[in-house]
């Protein structure tokens, strides 16, 4: 098929989310056809990107500063947090255009099956913002998983000290033109149990 510089190049687009041995011969194949279009600027992309991102400090994002462009945009609202699974999550939410405030990454769920607790998660930051007594409102957007539902209850517990604090969670249910026949039960219930009036 090709040299080793070839199959390295597969086993690493391999590795990527969404990815499995027959997709990543594909895009190494895409690329390697022309390799100065194609494969040349993203190697430099790749690079570049590699020695510019930093982690924010102040919410967990991923910039090319610290603190990102987010945490000191001057439009922001500093008094609404939304706390957040991954950076995936704040890039999801930003690309909708729906939150005006500012974000905490946590990093990921507890789980201790899988040996995650409190101490793993990025939640010092946020804690530090409500000591500062500038926060109004903290937004839970976690998954609708065990782990979020966990770690949610959890952080619920937490704030409960911080007095004059309002607590919220995003909706979760049906869809947008889901159909309730194909929708699972967790779904549901939770679709049920935040209904509010018509």
């Amino acid at each position: 098929m090709g040299g080793q510089e070839i199959e390295q190049l597969i086993r690493l687009l391999g590795r990527l989310p969404g990815f499995g041995p027959r997709s990543a011969r594909r895009v190494a194949l895409y690329l390697l056809r022309e390799p100065h279009t194609r494969l040349a600027p993203l190697a430099r992309a790749m690079e570049r990107a590699g020695e510019a991102i930093r982690t924010c400090s102040s919410c967990g994002n991923l910039d090319t500063s610290d603190p990102c462009h987010i945490c000191t945009d001057p439009l922001r609202d500093k008094g609404l947090v939304c706390v957040v699974e991954t950076v995936g999550d704040l890039w999801a939410l930003e690309r909708a255009g729906v939150h005006r405030g500012v974000y905490q990454v946590l990093g990921g769920t507890l789980s201790p099956l899988a040996g995650v607790g409190p101490e793993d998660l990025n939640v010092s930051a946020l804690f530090a913002r409500l000591q500062q007594g500038t926060v109004r409102e903290v937004i839970l957007a976690l998954g609708a998983t065990v782990e979020g539902a966990t770690t949610m209850h959890w952080l619920m517990d937490q704030l409960e000290t911080y007095e004059g604090l309002t607590v919220s969670r995003v909706a979760q249910g049906v869809p947008m033109g889901g159909a309730l026949d194909v929708l699972d039960d967790g779904t549901l219930a939770a679709a049920l149990g935040a209904r509010r009036p018509a």
